[in-house]
């Protein structure tokens, strides 16, 4: 909850901006710690979620890795103190300039997801006389039940290896002379609040366990990936990480000398920031009554690009509850944040927060329009 001491000072700031509530931050970073430590689990912070230059400071400081999908984001990791030899390089078009860099830098692993990049990337470490750690990304074929645009692990997935190719895989990996098979990787998709399909997926590690087995191909690292979901109902709920991590410890069976990597993103950061708006108009249509704000699909693309909820809160007003088609200013119809939702008589000049916006909030925002990128606002600095 944004007290009312905080709203206060919010309320004269230029609109729209994120604030981040960084006592949330680290209460999350804290259970992750904790949690991870308890069963000897690698944590990389997946980068894509948020890459605010603070951000990353601070949770490169609870000594977790970095899981990064570009060269920029792996630039921007090891500026905020992540080592090198804690990223993963994920992404299923790695450009020959980033995985040039990548090799230069040092990093942990290159999580794979086809024969023809692990050809490329074999190629392009020996023309820099080094040889290049992997992991397979494996399709598991497990539904995630979230959006199809963030689902990531089913059978018409771009993303990872298909099972029927790892026979053709292991056969080329073997003519491969600067790259070495160290484990095995997984993502099945993102925002994902059931924990049966974390049990599913677990099942199918195993599977493929026996299968590289049978091969005598050791396996030294097991990355689950991430995808573990926040509650956008209840904004100041923190995701449920023990339950998480105890799952994982139950239902895989590691073999001697391996260990679990997790790439958590979104459940560490999404619940420590709110977009913060100001309402321009109130806009009476035929059906409806439109908030219109200040921020935009521009600032939080997230409800315009696959109809995602942020629960929305009128901060300044205690008035009668009405309902509004919460609204932005760009020039799209799809720059809608809520339809018919429930607030106090909202009023022009109003401060309107949209809530677990920490996560793809701040890093998937446009300049659109010719619009000004939303700035960030910490905490600490309006104390």
């Amino acid at each position: 909850m944004i007290s009312k001491e905080t709203i206060v000072k919010l309320r004269d700031l230029p609109t729209p901006f994120y604030y981040y509530d960084l006592d949330i931050l680290t209460a999350s970073c804290e259970i992750v710690k904790k949690g991870s430590a308890d069963y000897g689990y690698k944590v990389h912070y997946a980068v894509k979620a948020n890459g605010n230059p603070r951000i990353l400071k601070i949770i490169s400081s609870y000594g977790f890795g970095a899981d990064c999908v570009s060269g920029n984001e792996i630039e921007s990791a090891i500026n905020a103190g992540f080592k090198p030899s804690e990223i993963v390089f994920a992404g299923v078009g790695k450009t020959d300039r980033d995985i040039e860099a990548a090799l230069e830098t040092g990093i942990f692993c290159f999580n794979c997801e086809s024969i023809p990049e692990m050809e490329v990337i074999d190629s392009l470490a020996l023309k820099h006389n080094r040889v290049a750690t992997i992991a397979l990304r494996i399709n598991p074929y497990i539904e995630a039940f979230t959006h199809k645009y963030i689902t990531t692990g089913i059978e018409e997935s771009k993303f990872g290896i298909n099972i029927w190719e790892l026979d053709q895989v292991v056969k080329r990996l073997k003519s491969l002379t600067n790259i070495t098979l160290r484990g095995i990787h997984f993502h099945i998709g993102s925002q994902i609040t059931r924990m049966d399909v974390f049990k599913s997926l677990c099942s199918r590690i195993n599977e493929l366990q026996e299968w590289f087995v049978s091969r005598n191909i050791n396996l030294e690292i097991i990355n689950v990936g991430g995808g573990l979901g926040i509650d956008y109902e209840n904004p100041d709920k923190l995701a449920p990480f023990e339950e998480y991590f105890s799952l994982i410890n139950e239902f895989i069976t590691l073999l001697p000398g391996q260990s679990i990597h997790v790439e958590p993103g979104r459940s560490i950061t999404g619940q420590c920031g709110s977009l913060i708006s100001r309402v321009l108009y109130i806009k009476k249509g035929s059906n409806t009554t439109f908030a219109i704000i200040d921020a935009g699909m521009t600032d939080l693309i997230r409800p315009a690009l696959y109809n995602a909820y942020h629960k929305i809160e009128n901060l300044t007003s205690e008035g009668n509850l009405l309902r509004y088609d919460v609204v932005g200013p760009v020039c799209e119809s799809s720059d809608i944040f809520g339809k018919l939702i429930e607030l106090p008589e909202t009023r022009r000049g109003d401060i309107i927060a949209i809530r677990s916006a920490g996560a793809y909030g701040e890093s998937m925002a446009s300049r659109y329009n010719m619009r000004d990128l939303p700035r960030p606002v910490f905490s600490d600095e309006i104390g």
